[in-house]
Formats: structure tokens, C-alpha cells, sequence
């Protein structure tokens, strides 16, 4: 068997690194991915250097691996982030900015209005008529603080 894989590097390399991109399927994070990327290129740098030694494909190995690990990481660093993924787990703060009609008028200040698929307590500092658009310009637990849009009286 070890002669086998002695004899056909290029196999031995691709098998490995498919194990490993399998395993990372399995929900290892991250940390296999790089490890079996650099294997299968070291596979296709044996098959068109199929004099290089076992050691020699070792070191290639770590090193590639190494590599590409780093780069991902330094990729990830300086990457330019989307507004959205600094509001991920919080939808409630996305509802800002978004213009609304109550469905009823506002009584000490709170009324309510439809978003979406479900229906929200608003207050606003003064009262307002049903059917007034407002604009949602903060969230306060389950309550969305609102103001009237400026086009209307």
C-alpha cells in the first residue's frame, strides 16, 4: 500500500484534499478549507513536476497552507464591511427610515401602524390624524418612534 502511494504522489494528494474539503462540508468553520485547497494544489504541482520529492511536497504543503490561511485572514481584515451586517441580529433597528400611514390616530401620543406583516405601536411627540404617513426614526423595545413626514400639514 505505502508503495502505491509512493509511486502516485499526485493521488495521494487530490484523495487527500477531497477528504478534507468533504470533511469541511461536515461544518468544521473554515479550518479545513485552506488546508485541503493547498493539498489539491500541491497535487497539480506533483503531476506537472512528478520528479519532486516527498519532502519537498511536505514543505509546499505547510507552506500553502500556511499562505492561504493568512491571506484569507488579512482578506477578512480589510475587507469593506455593508451597513447591514452591523445591524445582522437586530432587524427592529432596520426599520428605521422606513415611511408608514397609521392605521389609527395617535391617543397621549401612541397609535399604531402596519409593517410589513404585522402591526406596531408607534408614539410621536404630538398627535396625529389616522392615515398620516410618518417616518420611523427610532426604536424603543416594541415601540417605534415616529415623526410625520414633512410634506404633510
Amino acid at each position: 500500500m505505502i508503495e502505491q502511494i509512493a509511486t502516485q504522489p499526485v493521488w495521494f494528494w487530490l484523495c487527500f484534499g477531497g477528504l478534507l474539503l468533504i470533511a469541511e462540508l461536515l461544518g468544521t468553520g473554515g479550518y479545513l478549507l485552506w488546508t485541503g485547497t493547498a493539498a489539491v494544489v500541491v497535487a497539480l504541482i506533483t503531476w506537472i513536476f512528478p520528479e519532486m520529492s516527498w519532502k519537498l511536497q511536505g514543505i509546499l504543503f505547510a507552506v500553502l497552507t500556511l499562505l492561504s490561511a493568512i491571506a484569507w485572514r488579512s482578506w477578512l481584515r480589510y475587507r469593506p464591511r455593508k451597513n447591514s451586517d452591523e445591524m445582522l441580529n437586530q432587524k427592529n433597528q432596520q426599520l428605521i427610515g422606513l415611511h408608514a400611514r397609521l392605521t389609527s390616530a395617535t391617543e397621549n401620543g401612541y397609535g399604531r401602524v402596519k409593517l410589513a406583516d404585522g402591526s406596531w405601536r408607534v408614539h410621536c411627540d404630538r398627535e396625529l390624524p389616522a392615515n398620516t404617513e410618518v417616518e420611523v426614526i427610532a426604536v424603543d423595545g416594541i415601540t417605534l418612534k415616529v415623526k410625520p413626514v414633512a410634506n404633510q400639514p
